[in-house]
């Protein structure tokens, strides 16, 4: 029996929140949907996986047990087949995938690129811009073979990192705000303020952003959620929140209605240059990380 593999992932949100609400929140997709997955694939296999209960509530079944127990591999082994496929044809095609994002490398990104075209000629870099709910830009995901990320994000961990930079966070403000003419903005008179945020998908990548460990506890007003930059740059410029932000992020801002101050009382971040790890990392893929590390230490040509 074939199976569709967006059933087995609806399951498997289910299993895990144990609730067709959460579930479906998590999804993006509304309960009666999710639910009309799950009956489907209940069908499919002929047996019940949930037990409803109140308040749209779902426990597992000793078949749903089963299965839940067993789905995560296939899922693990299908997305790696995808992304060995993927990656595969990118390659074929002379191309590499790099996913950034926010700004990436800022101005280091066009010595880069430039740096690996030199390694390798007749090949080259698309660099594609992720939303802020996958830190990764694509790497987990596999529609990437290299991320330029602001660090630290969710899963490095799990991946080869060369930091490439150090930077100070500044914040991001409405151009009127009461603090946009400082020279400079202690953290701790932002505490009561509003914040522009990632996406609660993003995770801890967003509590960074949101500099939740430097807060004593006082958890943080959200005053808009952004998936994107360009997003987040109009929630600010609108009045909605002001936001942390990398310092060359904030240099390289021109909108006359966004204001970006250095920030005293929060650590720095810093920019890298991410892989899958392991041996058989395609030389391409090395290739394009020692062309990181060389654009970083050697200083720009004259001309460059």
């Amino acid at each position: 029996m074939d199976m569709d593999t967006r059933l087995l992932r609806c399951f498997t949100a289910v299993a895990h929140e144990g609730s067709l609400t959460r579930a479906a929140d998590r999804l993006f997709m509304s309960r009666p949907a999710l639910a009309r997955q799950i009956r489907q694939l209940e069908t499919q296999l002929g047996t019940e996986l949930f037990t409803r209960s109140g308040a749209a509530g779902a426990t597992l079944t000793d078949a749903g047990a089963a299965l839940a127990a067993a789905a995560p591999a296939v899922l693990d082994a299908w997305d790696g087949a995808l992304r060995a496929t993927r990656g595969a044809a990118a390659r074929a095609d002379r191309v590499l995938r790099v996913g950034f994002v926010s700004g990436g490398a800022e101005e280091l990104t066009r010595r880069i690129v430039a740096e690996f075209t030199r390694r390798r000629p007749g090949w080259r870099v698309r660099l594609t811009r992720a939303a802020w709910d996958d830190p990764t830009a694509g790497l987990a995901g596999g529609t990437a073979d290299a991320a330029l990320l602001r660090l630290p994000f969710p899963g490095q961990e799990a991946l080869d990192i060369e930091v490439l930079l150090t930077e100070e966070r500044w914040v991001a403000l409405p151009a009127g705000h009461r603090l946009a003419r400082r020279a400079e903005v202690d953290f701790a008179e932002l505490l009561d303020e509003p914040f522009v945020a990632a996406p609660p998908e993003a995770g801890w990548w967003r509590d960074y952003w949101l500099a939740a460990d430097e807060r004593d506890g006082r958890p943080a007003k959200i005053g808009a959620v952004a998936h994107t930059s360009d997003a987040w740059l109009t929630a600010i410029a609108g009045g909605h929140g002001v936001s942390l932000t990398p310092e060359a992020t904030a240099r390289s801002c021109r909108r006359p209605d966004v204001t970006c101050r250095p920030v005293r009382g929060v650590s720095p971040g810093g920019i890298g240059v991410a892989r899958a790890r392991g041996t058989e990392v395609p030389q391409v893929v090395r290739d394009f990380v020692e062309a990181c590390v060389t654009a970083r230490d050697e200083p720009e040509r004259p001309g460059a």
